[in-house]
């Protein structure tokens, strides 16, 4: 998932041109991009437009995540009546702050599912949006086996405690406690949206931060983001050839009974593997290398 694109939920005019983009996952919005009017119903498009491209084909291996309204709210249940459908793969949750709040909407996530007749679990995507959330994140990533992944959301977080959102330090920060939080978990974190479209250097300055961090990817806001996301979280044909040449290591290593070995005059060992591997299954999955 490295790109991920938010479409408002209220533009049905979007969604299959988005589908038919060059984005990794779509993720529709009923939450900032809907205003109070038309909430129910954006929520009953959305609802139609899932069922209708519940077929994988119809999909184009593309993920398809819904950001709800909050837990909080009473949009929320609504929300989920309506778009847990077989198209659906992953719920966002916005503003989630403890464990509790996602055990809760586990449970009401489980309700649409039984209502609705859908068999496939359907995961949960956490928005990391309030310093509670922050501080509470790695718990809330362990909460449940739904959790599939943590997303930042440095707006909602930064602008109201009057934190610059352009500031490197400030970003890298907070992006280190999630990946922190994601990795104690064993789940993904995906990078946020960058507000200014325009400027493609900042919004690739700050991806190629997150992939250095081990995020697997980064929200766009508009098509004109999708491929700074595709191309900042490819693995670059350097990293391809030296994780290839690490896992063909690794056969002869342990036939050999040897747990270290070297390549390419570094020592590798079980960390590195898994890392390799990583590498070379991504590659796989994109075309850039046989499996």
């Amino acid at each position: 998932m490295r790109s991920k694109l938010f479409v408002p939920g209220s533009r049905p005019e979007l969604f299959d041109k988005a589908l038919a983009g060059e984005a990794d996952a779509l993720s529709f919005d009923l939450e900032d991009a809907v205003v109070e009017s038309r909430k129910a119903e954006a929520r009953q498009i959305l609802g139609d437009f899932l069922q209708r491209v519940a077929d994988p084909a119809v999909k184009r291996g593309k993920r398809l995540i819904v950001r709800v309204n909050p837990l909080d709210t009473g949009h929320f249940v609504p929300d989920l009546q309506a778009v847990v459908r077989p198209g659906l793969d992953l719920l966002n949750l916005p503003k989630p702050e403890t464990a509790e709040q996602v055990l809760q909407a586990v449970a009401a996530l489980e309700q649409a599912e039984r209502d609705n007749g859908i068999a496939q679990p359907i995961g949960l995507l956490l928005n990391i949006e309030t310093p509670r959330g922050l501080r509470n994140a790695a718990a809330m990533a362990c909460a449940h086996p739904r959790v599939a992944g943590l997303q930042m959301g440095l707006g909602d977080l930064f602008e109201p405690l009057g934190i610059a959102r352009r500031d490197v330090d400030n970003v890298r920060s907070v992006m280190f406690a999630i990946r922190m939080a994601a990795g104690e978990a064993g789940v993904f974190a995906c990078d946020g949206a960058f507000a200014d479209v325009r400027d493609t250097e900042g919004y690739s300055a700050e991806a190629a931060m997150a992939r250095r961090l081990g995020f697997i990817g980064k929200s766009c806001i508009h098509p004109s983001q999708v491929a700074l996301a595709n191309a900042a979280f490819r693995p670059s044909d350097e990293e391809i050839a030296h994780a290839l040449k690490v896992v063909e290591a690794a056969g002869k290593a342990e036939a050999d009974g040897i747990g270290a070995w070297v390549v390419d005059g570094k020592m590798v060992d079980g960390p590195f593997l898994t890392r390799a591997r990583a590498i070379v299954d991504t590659a796989v999955r994109m075309g850039l290398a046989s499996a």
